[in-house]
């Protein structure tokens, strides 16, 4: 849609958006929060290449699901002891990995995904260096090559300091006061944020679980259409 120019004619000078969440708070809440929101998102891709032999010699190869065992490990220790959290947040999560393909088997390669969730292009740049250098210091350890491929992906959703001051008078008025409040930073992503590198944006969230209701996608349906 941007590439189209879809904000570009007309020229669009700010961009709202609305999702709707179930957070404990009472129906018809408001959640927003100026800067930084959520998360970016990338994916991650890591194969290591070892040398396959049997299960019973171990020894006469290179394992490499040790390695990968030991790369999942060391990831972990990024964003625990390698990032200042005080500052802002930071996630790296493996979420799949496939090797081999019998039990008694020592296979050649194993393959890893996951995902990097931040809110400072800085952190994100230190991060992304620091998967690189220990997947492939690990890996090289133990005689293995370890492959690092990222990919950027949905940038932060960042929140106009400016235009969501003026916005939250607007949202008051239509949730009622005490009714709009400002929520932590959320670690999932919103392609949202695309438009928001265009144009300035203001995107929050709508509770339209009531005390004790469903939260199924036609409950929350009914809910908004009245």
């Amino acid at each position: 849609m941007i590439k189209e120019g879809v904000l570009a004619s007309p020229k669009v000078d700010a961009i709202f958006g609305l999702h709707v969440g179930s957070r404990p708070a009472p129906l018809g809440t408001i959640f927003y929060r100026p800067g930084g929101m959520m998360a970016s998102a990338d994916k991650m891709a890591i194969v290591i290449k070892g040398s396959q032999t049997h299960g019973a010699l171990p020894w006469r190869g290179v394992d490499p699901v040790v390695v990968a065992s030991q790369i999942v490990m060391g990831l972990q220790t990024i964003v625990s002891r390698q990032t200042d959290l005080t500052a802002t947040p930071a996630v790296v999560t493996i979420g799949s990995i496939h090797g081999g393909n019998r039990w008694n088997i020592i296979p050649e390669k194993v393959e890893m995904e996951g995902t990097i969730r931040v809110f400072d292009s800085k952190i994100q740049k230190d991060i992304h260096d620091r998967i690189r250098k220990t997947s492939r210091n690990i890996a090289e350890s133990s005689g293995a090559n370890a492959e690092v491929i990222i990919e950027k992906g949905v940038p932060v959703t960042f929140n106009d300091p400016i235009l969501t001051q003026q916005m939250v008078p607007t949202l008051e008025r239509a949730a009622g006061k005490g009714k709009v409040l400002v929520r932590g930073q959320i670690t999932s992503s919103e392609d949202f944020a695309f438009f928001q590198g265009k144009a300035p944006g203001l995107f929050f969230f709508l509770n339209v679980k009531p005390e004790g209701g469903k939260t199924d996608p036609v409950s929350r349906a009914k809910l908004l259409c009245g």
